[in-house]
């Protein structure tokens, strides 16, 4: 009898803890909140680029020689026509005297053959010549003529050649490059050598950007860039898209595009060469409703409802979720664009308090709380079974 009535009394102490392990363990759903609000929205992509002046001459030369004289250095300044070296001009000058020399021979020839021609055309006229030679002399004419042309276009090519020993800038501008020194010999053969790099304007400059083939879509002249270089990485950089390239570039299996982009240098800051870390804003737009694009992922699960809340949907292919009281309402709204964390959105007032996402909150003893989530499985017992699961069958068993 004693047995038993002790047996009863461990039972009801076990029951009596189960029952208050699970109250103290009672578990509720908390929902997050954040306001539609006015701000400024925009989407871009990102790539890299070179800076670069908008205009810059490769400066070669048109004969081979030895360079004897060179007048200016790296980041000299130069004006359109300045003498900035010169080749020796022995051997040019040789060619021109030659050249010189044979159309004064050709200018002679053509004298005599003129006077030939003029002879033998009186001769035939009174028919003391036979116009087989009349016809001779008459081509030997027309051959002295185009003998004379020749030479004289050998003459002026010598003139032009000697010209060529003078290197001169074609622009106005700055020396970025010098390939070559005094003494030194440059043959120009089937490519033109180049002795200076010359640009034209340092505060007029661009950056070549190699946009992805899966961005390119999005690029349009105008829209606004801004860029930095690791050479000033506390500045920013701002510019336009100026030209989408059509030319597309791959380099391993990637297919890029060109895009040149305006960069404004009056501080002298940008150096061609830099690397540029480019930002294009495709799409801007100012003073919208946006609200967090989690917002309209949500959705009011019915198995998370206490016994006094009740959903109330609404047709729509975009829906934001506020609480009415203790229910659930559904607005139909329009998106925008979107940058990914925020999304524009139409149709809702700004100060709209919407649900953004909810968390299963478990009230332990001594007032603590612990955030769970009602996807996953839920911490294990002394029995070593989940904590709802073994709950149940101990008051079960306490039941029993």
């Amino acid at each position: 009898m004693k047995l038993q009535t002790a047996a009863l009394a461990a039972t009801g102490m076990l029951l009596l803890a189960m029952l208050a392990t699970s109250c103290s363990k009672e578990k509720k759903t908390e929902y997050a909140t954040a306001k539609v609000e006015l701000q400024d929205i925009s989407t871009s992509i990102t790539a890299t680029g070179t800076i670069e002046p908008v205009t810059k001459v490769e400066v070669g030369t048109q004969v081979s020689g030895i360079i004897s004289h060179i007048y200016v250095d790296y980041n000299s300044v130069v004006h359109k026509g300045q003498v900035i070296a010169e080749l020796d001009r022995t051997n040019l000058q040789s060619e021109l005297v030659s050249a010189q020399s044979n159309l004064s021979n050709a200018q002679s020839n053509l004298n005599y053959q003129k006077s030939n021609y003029d002879r033998y055309k009186t001769l035939y006229e009174k028919g003391l010549v036979s116009a087989n030679d009349f016809e001779n002399a008459r081509l030997g004419y027309q051959q002295a003529q185009a003998q004379v042309r020749v030479q004289q276009q050998n003459v002026q090519k010598a003139r032009t050649n000697l010209g060529y020993a003078t290197i001169t800038a074609p622009i106005d501008g700055v020396v970025l490059s010098k390939e070559v020194e005094e003494g030194q010999t440059v043959a120009s053969a089937m490519t033109t050598p180049t002795l200076f790099i010359i640009a034209k304007d340092l505060t007029d400059m661009r950056v070549i950007a190699d946009i992805d083939e899966a961005d390119i879509g999005g690029v349009r002249e105008g829209q606004r860039v801004t860029f930095t270089v690791d050479a000033y990485p506390d500045d920013v950089f701002s510019g336009n898209v100026t030209q989408v390239r059509q030319e597309a570039t791959t380099e391993s299996n990637v297919v890029t595009y060109q895009v040149v982009i305006s960069a404004p240098n009056n501080d002298l800051k940008l150096k061609p060469g830099l690397t540029a870390n480019v930002t294009i804003y495709t799409m801007e737009r100012s003073g919208v409703l946006v609200v967090p694009s989690k917002a309209l992922r949500f959705a009011p699960s019915p198995e998370l409802l206490q016994d006094d809340e009740k959903i109330v949907d609404c047709e729509g292919e975009s829906k934001l979720w506020v609480r009415d009281g203790k229910d659930f309402k559904a607005i139909a709204v329009t998106t925008g664009i979107s940058n990914g964390n925020v999304t524009e959105v139409s149709g809702v007032s700004a100060g709209t308090e919407v649900i953004t996402e909810f968390s299963v909150v478990a009230a332990e003893e001594g007032g603590k709380q612990q955030n769970s989530n009602p996807f996953m499985p839920g911490p294990r017992n002394r029995n070593n079974q989940k904590s709802g699961t073994g709950n149940s069958n101990s008051n079960n068993k306490a039941t029993k």
